[in-house]
């Protein structure tokens, strides 16, 4: 392989690469992964693996939320802000608006 033929097979290889870190690293990943967090650290508790240990009928599966008029990522932080009877409120203190956006989307890309 000529020298020529060998710098731009590495800058193509090298390009992808780049490539892959910026879509593995990017923004949404990012808020994923913080969702993820947050949701472990705040929810779990009473939702671990979707379910709920206070009220057995308000899952977090989609069935069970769309049912209960919750099918939007905005519908649940407003439950997180003003939850019914039996759900700890969370207010922007505790969690904040990033935060629990990135809670109710991981909630809804997770819990289907």
């Amino acid at each position: 392989m000529n020298q020529m033929k060998r710098k731009v097979t590495i800058a193509g290889v090298g390009a992808a690469t780049m490539t892959a870190i910026v879509l593995l690293n990017s923004p949404a990943d990012a808020a994923s992964k913080m969702g993820e967090t947050e949701f472990k650290e705040h929810c779990a508790a009473c939702h671990a693996g979707g379910g709920n240990i206070i009220k057995a009928d308000k899952t977090l599966s989609r069935k069970d939320r769309e049912a209960h008029g919750v099918k939007t990522a905005k519908d649940i932080v407003r439950i997180m802000r003003k939850p019914g009877e039996g759900m700890t409120t969370f207010d922007k203190k505790t969690i904040s608006d990033k935060e629990a956006k990135a809670i109710a989307e991981y909630i809804i890309k997770t819990f289907k």
